[in-house]
Parts: C-alpha cells; sequence; structure tokens
C-alpha cells in the first residue's frame, strides 16, 4: 500500500508543476479575448517579428495611464493573420493617451517587443 500512496503523491505533484508552467506561459497574453473561444487557437496565431509594425482599427475599451497601457477590440490584423480579438496594449509614449478615450474608434500602428505588443502610433 505504500507504494499506492507514492505514485499519488508523484501524480498529484507531477500535475501541480504542470499547472504552474501552464500559468506562467500564459501570462503573456493576459487581456486578449477571441471572442469566446471562437476563432484561431492561441498556439496555432502568429505572433510576428521582434521590430516589425502592424497596422489595426479598434475601440477603445480601457485605459491605465498608470500603468501605460490601453485595452483595444480591435479588427482582424492582416499582417499577423490576426482575427478580430480584445487585448491589452503598452502605449510607446504616454502622450498617446491623451489620443485614447474610452468608447473612441482609433486606427493605430503597433510592434511586438518582448512578450508583448507596444502601440507607437495612433490616428
Amino acid at each position: 500500500m505504500k507504494n499506492g500512496k507514492a505514485v499519488t503523491l508523484v501524480v498529484a505533484l507531477t500535475l501541480g508543476a504542470g499547472s504552474a508552467f501552464a500559468q506562467q506561459k500564459m501570462e503573456g497574453m493576459q487581456g486578449m479575448d477571441m471572442g469566446g473561444g471562437q476563432g484561431m487557437p492561441m498556439k496555432d496565431m502568429p505572433m510576428g517579428a521582434e521590430g516589425l509594425t502592424h497596422h489595426a482599427i479598434g475601440t477603445v475599451k480601457k485605459v491605465d495611464a498608470a500603468k501605460g497601457m490601453v485595452t483595444l477590440a480591435h479588427g482582424p490584423v492582416e499582417s499577423l493573420a490576426w482575427p478580430s480579438m480584445t487585448m491589452g496594449f503598452k502605449v510607446k509614449d504616454k502622450a498617446l493617451l491623451d489620443k485614447l478615450a474610452v468608447g473612441r474608434q482609433v486606427e493605430f500602428d503597433f510592434v511586438k517587443e518582448g512578450a508583448g505588443y507596444v502601440v507607437t502610433a495612433v490616428r
């Protein structure tokens, strides 16, 4: 019976470690909403090369000036083969936040920086 308890303990520890690893990997995807699970699975979504500029049109959903973040519900991004979604972006320059009022539709450019995406221009 001792072997059965040891196996149970090993299984429990393995499952816990896997869950923690998955949580850590998803931290870079916080704020993304793919429309209730519809569309392209995240594992299949192209992430784009760092430094390339992408263009999208979207509606401002939330502005967090203290963190320099904006949440945008944007349409498809052709250069990344992304479907429409809602996601958070950092802003390159906090002066851009003046152009980002909740409910406003904007055209914006963004680039991949590290694990996230950064808005570089707003029109």
